[in-house]
């Protein structure tokens, strides 16, 4: 019971703070009750009078907002997606349903997750006369990706004094997933072979080389009767096999390292400068490479792997974002989980390009399996630091490893890998 009367005194006070009270409304309390501790002593001093000035105005404000509240239809929708340091608009047609006109009215979010802002809530129509209608844009700017609820849209009035609204909330509630925002890359220069694909056409919806008719030849023994040519054995009077091109393509694993120390504890309101980059430029590989004739393996290694197939004719670059967009950092070291589950799939792999947060052992034996599995490798760390590890040894195996710093990344300062 009394968690109950707890957690709905707390769901008040965020209804008065963040919507009830405008800016100007917040100053004011804050100011009455510093004066208000001032004037207990004695009801002679100037601050008593200023106390009780402050508490008229927020009363009559307050009482007038009870009557005023606007009636009013709202039709409009925001949109569903968006791209992370990019602001994204939204209009909705308010039409005024009152039998009076409505003053200072405004419309806005309240109690957006913390990632996102709303420049301008406090934008509002000066009057809107009955059974008009107007336009008003809301603008978000969203500083991470990801997938966030969005609280429903208010419709407000500050009359009289803009200290405190009324309204109320329209419109179902709805989500907004916010893409990473990249760079394009020219080109991704990578060594790329094929290998063969057991299953791979069902696998992949036809992607690469398919076992296309190319000839026939003699049956030998051993060989799969339901390739028999009946027609050709009937001419020839002996049998005949069709022969088909074996399913060879090639297939790229990107690996996206996710693993943020819990020396890291507080998320900013923009994520982790080192993951967010290093999420956008596996977006810019995904991009680059998904214009070439590659499958694309995404391997996301969390505290679970997280596996998405891309590439011709199987999903689209817009599929490869959404994914991106809802990855979050790991606290717990995966590689020894996520190496293990990696290497089973490494054997139909042609190519490994791993970016990395960080070079450690654990990271390194993510990376001798892919060479011993026979893969081709690139690895890029983004790091704004020094590396744990000096990678300079594991280079005379692996090959050429790219370091790069966040501020590299968003900045666009990276072409070609």
């Amino acid at each position: 019971m009394k968690r109950k009367r707890s957690d709905s005194l707390e769901r008040l006070s965020r209804y008065v703070w963040i919507f009830k009270l405008t800016p100007a409304g917040r100053v004011l309390v804050v100011t009455g009750f510093i004066t208000g501790i001032l004037a207990a002593p004695s009801l002679e001093i100037p601050s008593f009078k200023t106390f009780l000035a402050l508490f008229y105005v927020g009363f009559v404000a307050f009482l007038v907002n009870l009557f005023v509240r606007p009636r009013v239809e709202v039709t409009g929708r925001f949109p569903d997606k968006a791209t992370a340091g990019h602001p994204v608009t939204g209009s909705f047609s308010i039409r005024n349903k009152s039998l009076w006109p409505v003053l200072r009215l405004g419309a806005g979010f309240f109690g957006l997750p913390r990632s996102i802002r709303q420049p301008g809530v406090e934008r509002e129509l000066p009057s809107l006369g009955r059974n008009e209608a107007a336009t008003l844009p809301i603008t978000l700017e969203p500083m991470r990706r990801g997938l966030y609820p969005l609280p429903r849209l208010r419709v407000f009035s500050t009359f009289p004094f803009s200290i405190c609204r009324t309204g109320k909330a329209h419109n179902s509630k709805s989500s907004l997933l916010v893409l990473p925002d990249f760079h394009p890359l020219a080109g991704v220069d990578v060594p790329i072979g094929t290998r063969y694909q057991p299953g791979g056409i069902a696998l992949t919806s036809d992607v690469g080389e398919s076992p296309e008719y190319i000839g026939n030849r003699e049956y030998r023994q051993g060989d799969p009767v339901r390739h028999i040519d009946f027609r050709a054995w009937a001419r020839l009077a002996q049998p005949v096999l069709r022969e088909y091109q074996e399913e060879y393509y090639c297939r790229v694993a990107l690996v996206l390292d996710t693993f943020v120390t819990r020396s890291q504890w507080l998320r900013p309101r923009g994520g982790f400068p080192e993951l967010e980059a290093a999420v956008s430029l596996s977006a810019s590989v995904a991009d680059a490479l998904s214009r070439g004739e590659y499958i694309v393996d995404i391997f996301a290694a969390g505290p679970t792997l997280h596996v998405f197939r891309a590439g011709r004719h199987t999903a689209h670059l817009e599929n490869v974002l959404e994914i991106l967009a809802c990855v979050d950092e790991c606290r717990t070291n995966p590689f020894d989980k996520v190496t293990p589950a990696l290497a089973d799939d490494l054997g139909n792999i042609s190519t490994v390009v791993c970016v990395l947060l960080d070079w450690d052992p654990s990271r390194e034996v993510l990376m001798r399996a892919a060479v011993e599995a026979g893969c081709s490798t690139k690895v890029i760390i983004v790091r704004d630091t020094p590396p744990t590890m000096d990678y300079g040894a594991a280079e005379d195996w692996l090959g050429p490893i790219l370091h790069v710093s966040s501020a590299e990344v968003f900045a666009g300062g990276i072409e070609e890998l």
